[in-house]
This record gives C-alpha cells, sequence and structure tokens, in this order.
C-alpha cells in the first residue's frame, strides 16, 4: 500500500517496514517463486500501490484470478489476523480503477496491432520461423514499405507474399533469393496462426501506448488487467505480444531521465516464456530494451519460478527483488536454489541459501534499492495482504467496468480500411479485365479477319459462278446462231429447188411443196423462240 510517499510491500520478521522508494520503482524487478507460495500476492500488493500512488499499471492475468483488482476484498478472521499482525492503521477494503483487455475480445477491450507495426523480427517469432524464412518474411516488409502498401492484418502479409513469389526472379535481383518453398511456409504459418485466433490480434483501429498512461478521476492510476488465459495457450504470441508492448512503449516515449516516480509499470507473468527459444538477434534487443526503457520512465517486473529463468544479462539489473519459497528436490533445483540465493546481497542474521526453502506461503525474502541506489541486504518478510478481492469477478461485474472505463468506444468496433490486400486485389481485379479486354479485342480482330476472309470467298465465287453462266450463255448463243444459219440455209436450197420443178409438178407436187413450206416455218419459229429464252435466262420456259 501507498504510505508516507512510499510504497509499503511487506514487513520484516524484526517488524520493520520494507517499502520501495519511488523514484527507484524503474530500476525494474523480479518477484520469484514456486506455484502456490504467494506470486501472485506480491503481484496485487505492488499494484495497488503504484495505482495509489497515481502510476498506471499493466499486468497479464495468466490464471484468470486478477480481475478481483475492481472490486474491494473480503473480510475474513484470516485477514483480520494478518492485518494485526502487520499493525496497519487505517486498513480498509477498497476497489481500484481497473480496465480489461483481451486480445480475442472475450474478457475484455480488443487489443489489436498491425502487422507493419509488429515488424519482421517480431512476427518471424510468431510463426516460429528459422532463419531462410526470416530472411523472406524481412524482404516482403521492404518491398511493402517501399511501395507504400500498409500491412495491417494477416491477409495484407499473405497478399504481399504471394506478390514477392510472384515476381521473385525480379526481386532477387536486388533483394536476394525468394525461395518458393520458404514463402509456402510463412503461409502454411499465417493459416496456423489464424486458426489458433491470432487473425484477431492484427488489424485496426491498433491499440495507443498513451491510453495505458492514463489515471483515473480520483488520481490512482489505472491497473490495466490484460485476460491472457487463451492467449496463454500460445506461448509464442503471448511472449511476443508482451515484447511488442515494451518496444512501442520504448518506440513513442521520449527520455525522461531520473524522475520522483515511473510513468507506468508492466510486470510479465511467465518471463521465461520471454527468452525461451529465442535467437540471439531477439534477445540482444530485449536487453537493450530492459536496460533503455528505463530511462523513459518504464518499470519492469518480470514474474518467474526462478531467478536462472532469466538471462543473465536481464537479470542484473532487476534492483528491486521479491523472492518466494523454492523447493530443491533434486540436484537441479537445489542449484536453482544455490543461484537464487547468491544473487541477494547477504544479510549477517541468517544464511540466505537456507532460508528460501523454509519459507512459508506470503513469505519471502526480499532486497529493494536503497536511498543510494545500492542493493538493500536481503530480509525475510511477510507480505502485506491485498486490499482488492483476490480470485475471479462474476460476468456482470466485468461487464459493468467494461462500460463504465470509458475506453471501449475507440476499440470494440474493427476497422478494415484499405491497405495492401485491397490494393492488390484491385490491381490484380485490373489486370485481369485488361487480359480479358485485350482478348475480346484479338478475338474480334480475329473474327473481323474471318468474315473478311469469308466475304472474299464469296465475292470471288459470286464472280466465278457469273462467268461460268456467262460462258453458257455464250455457247447457247453460239449454238442457235449456228442453227439459225442452217436454217437459212436450207431455205434457199428449198426455193430454188421449189422454182425449178414447179412447172414440172402437178397439183399434188404443189401440195408436197406446201407442206415443205409448212415444217421450214415452223422451225424458224422455234429458232426464234430458243433465242429469246436464251438472252433473258428463262431457261428452263418449254412453249
Amino acid at each position: 500500500m501507498y504510505q508516507d510517499g512510499k510504497l509499503w510491500i511487506a514487513r520484516s520478521v524484526n517488524g520493520e517496514k520494507v517499502c520501495i522508494e519511488p523514484e527507484k520503482a524503474n530500476r525494474h524487478g523480479l518477484i520469484a517463486g514456486a506455484t502456490g507460495t504467494g506470486k501472485t500476492v506480491t503481484l496485487k500488493v505492488m499494484a495497488e500501490s503504484f495505482s495509489d500512488m497515481g502510476v498506471p499499471v499493466f499486468l497479464a492475468d495468466i490464471k484468470g484470478d486478477l480481475g478481483g483488482m475492481v472490486a474491494p476484498g473480503r473480510d475474513s478472521e484470516d485477514m483480520q489476523a494478518r492485518i494485526a499482525r502487520f499493525g496497519i492503521e487505517g486498513w480498509k477494503y477498497q476497489s481500484y480503477p481497473t480496465r480489461f483487455w483481451d486480445v480475442y475480445g472475450e474478457y475484455g477491450h480488443p487489443v489489436r496491432t498491425t502487422v507493419s507495426e509488429m515488424g519482421p523480427l517480431l512476427m518471424a517469432r510468431v510463426l516460429g520461423l528459422n532463419e531462410t524464412q526470416t530472411g523472406v518474411l524481412n524482404i516482403a516488409f521492404r518491398v511493402a514499405d517501399e511501395n507504400g502498401l500498409l500491412l495491417l492484418d494477416l491477409k495484407d502479409l499473405k497478399s504481399m507474399l504471394r506478390l514477392i513469389s510472384e515476381q521473385a526472379k525480379t526481386l532477387s535481383l536486388e533483394y536476394g533469393n525468394i525461395a518458393p518453398q520458404s514463402v509456402s511456409a510463412i503461409i502454411r504459418s499465417l493459416v496456423s496462426l489464424e486458426d489458433q485466433g491470432g487473425d484477431l490480434f492484427f488489424g485496426e483501429p491498433a491499440f495507443e501506448v498513451k491510453d495505458w498512461l492514463q489515471t483515473a478521476f480520483d488520481g490512482r492510476g489505472w491497473i490495466n488487467v490484460l485476460h491472457c488465459v487463451k492467449l496463454f495457450q500460445n506461448p509464442a504470441l503471448y511472449s511476443t505480444f508482451l515484447l511488442w508492448m515494451l518496444s512501442e512503449l520504448y518506440e513513442l516515449l521520449p527520455e525522461a531521465g531520473d524522475m520522483h516516480k515511473p510513468k507506468i509499470v508492466f510486470f510479465f507473468d511467465e518471463a521465461h516464456l520471454l527468452f525461451n527459444d529465442a535467437p540471439k538477434a531477439l534477445l540482444q534487443k530485449i536487453e537493450l530494451i530492459v536496460r533503455l526503457v528505463r530511462s523513459k520512465g518504464v518499470g519492469v517486473y518480470f514474474i518467474t519460478q526462478s531467478p536462472t529463468d532469466l538471462p543473465g544479462d536481464i537479470l542484473a539489473q532487476l534492483g528491486n527483488r521479491v523472492q518466494h519459497a523454492l523447493r530443491a528436490y533434486t540436484p537441479s533445483e537445489q542449484k536453482k536454489v544455490k543461484a537464487a540465493a547468491e544473487t541477494f546481497r547477504p544479510n549477517p542474521e541468517f544464511k540466505t541459501l537456507d532460508v528460501i526453502t523454509q519459507l512459508g506461503t506470503g513469505e519471502a525474502l526480499v532486497s529493494f534499492l536503497a536511498d543510494d541506489g545500492s542493493p538493500a541486504p536481503v530480509e525475510r518478510c511477510f507480505i502485506l495482504p491485498p486490499q482488492s478481492r483476490m480470485g475471479s469477478i462474476s460476468e456482470g461485474e466485468r461487464a459493468d467496468a467494461l462500460a463504465q472505463d470509458g475506453i471501449g468506444d475507440r476499440y470494440d468496433t474493427p476497422v478494415d480500411r484499405e491497405s495492401a490486400y485491397e490494393i492488390l486485389a484491385a490491381r490484380a481485379e485490373a489486370a485481369q479485365e485488361e487480359l480479358e479486354k485485350a482478348a475480346e479485342e484479338k478475338q474480334a480482330a480475329k473474327e473481323a479477319a474471318a468474315a473478311q476472309k469469308a466475304a472474299e470467298r464469296e465475292a470471288a465465287e459470286a464472280r466465278k459462278e457469273a462467268d461460268r453462266k456467262k460462258q453458257q450463255i455464250t455457247k447457247k448463243a453460239e449454238r442457235i446462231t449456228s442453227a439459225a444459219a442452217k436454217s437459212a440455209t436450207t431455205s434457199v436450197i428449198s426455193s430454188t429447188i421449189r422454182r425449178s420443178t414447179s412447172k414440172k409438178l402437178g397439183v399434188g407436187q404443189r401440195a408436197v411443196n406446201s407442206a415443205f413450206n409448212s415444217i421450214v416455218g415452223n422451225v424458224g419459229r422455234e429458232i426464234s423462240g430458243s433465242i429469246v429464252r436464251g438472252i433473258f435466262g428463262t431457261f428452263s420456259k418449254k412453249k
């Protein structure tokens, strides 16, 4: 609790108050201990104290039992005994201004970020990529940045990966080899992340760090509780999310130097997950951020079972430490206990190595930074009880808190504005339309050429047919003319015969001549009719 300008966290077995100096609170800290030894109580007491001091707090709720901070604690005989033992004056149960958050949007306001803001290094960690695949992912981000393509959600990233795969030959000349197998592996990892609900984390409206730097109307700092029961089932996403938040604070907050109190304090539960299987490049960045974020007014408190869970360079920067009991049943565990004991400044009144395994629930070895910035000698202490409720809250209480925290309008409704997916889809659609248009024009030209050839063939056939008919008419006329000439010759001969023989013939002969003349006349008329039919082309007509 916050009292006399200090954060009172515990009382030593000698009856002395053990406090954190506000100006030393951003020197980071550690809460360690085996399961069930009281780490959650220590976490709640510290968070309440920072809130009372006007410092916003972030903490990850892995077990779902930190929601009780929004409600006042419940009195009991055990609590009365603890309060009496500590001799706390003016003790009261009280609720704290609490905001609930949830990546999946089920137990709190959604927490989102964009793929671009997450960056390729952290995205590679979320997706579990190897070095080669991480290199390809870097190329996708680089090409997107250079072409002004926003990567807001996972479908944007998948579109970008397909683009660099399609243009691999061209891009490889500038960025290096882009293997189709690597692109396919990244996309498979993205699909797996979507199946786990990770796609809900990437999008807009993106979370703004400034919303976690606020104080309530009464001057107390907001306690931001991230519901992690479901998120913790994906350790890579959980740990990467926490790293992203820390990096956001580092990037966005200005240098503040030594402050009389922190701007915000982060409690990172199951902190060992931040470092498990992390590549060397990522570990170096984590160490850099932890070392430098202090000067921006941020205090980081890691919660884990053993100090050995953290890298030595990180552990060396944690000035405020609370060590709950550790169990040592195996040689490996005994080695960890010894290493934990050696991290404290010795106290001549007891042997730290022996006490660590003897601590009861609610007891701890505590060492905070002294006024001169050096670690105080370790003290065996009892941790104060929290003033808010221990345990979870009802759905109704959670709903009321969500409705009254004044932040829901900004984050509860997702937004999907134009980004890489929409832009590339529009380009692909336009390109497809151009291809279809070109294909239609090609087909139309092909059909026009075919029609022209058909017309030319028809015209040629018509000319050929006309020539054939003309030849037929000419031949017909020639035959008719020849027949007429023969007929005329026959007529002359007949006339001559008649004149020469008319005198010798009698009446009978004249009758024969008359019949002959009739036959010749009929032949003449037939020739005349044939000529007429030939000229008008009505060859089918019969006289």
